[in-house]
């Protein structure tokens, strides 16, 4: 039996691709390296893995006191690694990228450890770029960014993705979910939400309801989800009563909402965009506009340019662009279905396999 520290934090986008991959070395020992404080601590706790807490905060982009402050805390956080390592011996660790990824991998180098690195999007971020040279293995989701890593070792996995992507039917998710089997519409922005998705969708619920019948799984994001009531009890006061209509601030178990719905209103992160594809959705991207190197709307530019998705911009997203844009869909059922065949065509579901076989060669070769 192999030992694997597993790390990546702070948004779905990294811990999910991380715990995929956990999941996958089944027969293996794991420990997880996160931030306590966020969602990662959580998801890995509830799941049983062994959790080993760093201290890590995102890196401040202006000079100042805060970059100081940071820079002591990231070292701080580096040393208690090497520490981890010291007291479990891991065979190697695998990252995937992230502020919260690169203590944990930084302590690898250092006392050579062999690591392997996993990166989501079309540009890698800062730690897969800086990081990348001393790794045994770097994946990617997209074959563009191997052209900013610096690693002969580079592959193009795609993102590694649950095993139940596979598994799991569209009617089993549903009734799961207590759904009807019916045309269903996901809206969603992410682990964190989006106010701007989350303002155009309260608009719209009640008419997609019940002028179409229309089964909507909501999805607001912990920090929104009070303010997404306020507006429902104002707008539609009688939501709670409609079968039609879930509204939670997070979904555990996306797998399931993803795989029990036939559209998603949806940021265009790499993960999401991963597990649209697997879940063969009709994808409308709202890309986060503030996002690193402008990833987001990279990878929905993409999406669009193979027929697999629809685009609206965050500064153009309302109740009238989310309530043409859906029922364009909804009254053209061929574009509908075309648009999950050729969602579906670019899933790739065996990422995951192919990354643990990579990363067990890296222990295999030490």
């Amino acid at each position: 039996m192999s030992r694997f520290f597993i790390t990546g934090g702070g948004t779905g986008g990294h811990i999910y691709p991380a715990v995929a991959v956990a999941e996958s070395l089944k027969d293996e020992e794991i420990y997880y390296i996160g931030n306590p404080k966020n969602l990662e601590y959580d998801i890995v706790t509830k799941k049983g893995y062994n959790f080993l807490g760093v201290n890590v905060h995102g890196m401040p982009r202006k000079a100042g006191l805060e970059l100081v402050k940071w820079g002591f805390q990231l070292s701080f956080a580096v040393l208690k690694c090497c520490c981890y390592i010291i007291k479990y011996k891991p065979d190697a660790v695998f990252g995937t990228g992230g502020y919260v990824s690169a203590p944990a991998l930084m302590a690898a180098r250092i006392m050579n450890v062999p690591y392997m690195m996993h990166d989501c999007d079309a540009q890698p971020g800062l730690v897969t770029r800086k990081l990348a040279k001393g790794a045994k293995c770097v994946s990617t989701a997209f074959e563009c960014a191997c052209n900013f890593i610096k690693n002969k070792n580079c592959k193009v996995n795609g993102n590694p993705i649950r095993a139940a992507f596979k598994t799991l039917s569209k009617q089993d998710a549903r009734k799961s979910l207590g759904l009807q089997d019916k045309l269903t519409l996901c809206i969603m922005g992410g682990s964190q939400g989006a106010r701007s998705i989350n303002d155009a969708a309260v608009e719209v619920l009640k008419t997609f309801s019940k002028d179409y019948d229309l089964q909507i799984i909501f999805q607001t994001g912990k920090k929104n989800y009070e303010r997404v009531l306020e507006q429902l009890i104002r707008i539609y006061p009688e939501y709670e009563a409609d079968k039609n209509i879930t509204v939670k601030p997070y979904f555990e178990d996306m797998v399931t909402v993803l795989k029990a719905s036939d559209i998603a209103v949806s940021r265009s992160g790499s993960l999401s965009i991963s597990e649209i594809c697997a879940s063969g959705i009709a994808p409308i991207f709202v890309p986060y506009p503030h996002a690193a190197a402008d990833h987001q709307r990279k990878n929905a530019r993409f999406m669009v340019e193979k027929g697999a998705g629809l685009y609206i911009e965050d500064n153009d997203i309302n109740e009238k662009t989310l309530y043409e844009t859906v029922f364009s869909l909804i009254n053209d059922k061929q574009k509908l279905e075309e648009l999950q065949n050729n969602s579906s065509a670019l899933a790739r579901t065996d990422s995951t396999e192919k990354i643990v076989e990579q990363l067990k060669e890296i222990v295999d070769g030490k």
